[in-house]
């Protein structure tokens, strides 16, 4: 790969190319040269350089910077594997453990378009319960952990969206069976 000369480049990040300055693909961070494809995975990636460590696990005290970092790192504890293999049915704590497992022992590689998001699945962290919205999650959790911690940080917006989608649904059932009779 050539380093881009063109234009100026932000502190901490050396972009990298294919040829041309505009098929940029890597930024690279300046302390410790760790390579990203994206800028954002930089940003991310740069808080494990500050010694001040603002997440700490409950279960063994080890400090991260980021509440991501943290969440995986608690599931080595809880024993929660959300992502299953379909083939085998071997469980995973992160997607892309899975993803590379898929690969490597089934040889099966995951295809999505440019920039396509996958799938988001919502997890339950008290007992590895998964669902398909932040709302599903939100009800599990309501009524399977009602003193979770979860609950206690969950928005009161989120709440006020799932009061308005209830109450929408019990108009529309009541309207329903009105119609009915």
């Amino acid at each position: 790969m050539d380093v881009c000369t063109k234009g100026s480049v932000a502190t901490y990040t050396r972009v990298f190319t294919t040829g041309t300055c505009n098929e940029a693909m890597v930024y690279s961070c300046e302390l410790c040269g760790k390579a990203f494809r994206l800028q954002r995975m930089l940003n991310r990636h740069l808080k494990c350089h500050n010694q001040v460590k603002r997440h700490l696990c409950t279960f063994c005290g080890k400090g991260f910077n980021d509440t991501f970092d943290l969440k995986r790192h608690v599931r080595t504890h809880t024993g929660i594997r959300p992502y299953k293999c379909e083939i085998c049915n071997k469980a995973f704590t992160q997607r892309c453990s899975l993803e590379s497992h898929l690969k490597k022992i089934h040889g099966v590689q995951q295809q999505y378009a440019y920039k396509q998001r996958r799938d988001k699945l919502y997890v339950c962290e008290d007992c590895g319960y998964t669902g398909p919205t932040q709302e599903d999650l939100y009800l599990h959790v309501n009524s399977a952990h009602p003193g979770s911690a979860f609950l206690k940080k969950t928005s009161k917006k989120l709440a006020a969206i799932l009061q308005t989608k209830l109450t929408s649904v019990l108009q529309r059932n009541a309207k329903l069976n009105e119609e009915d009779k």
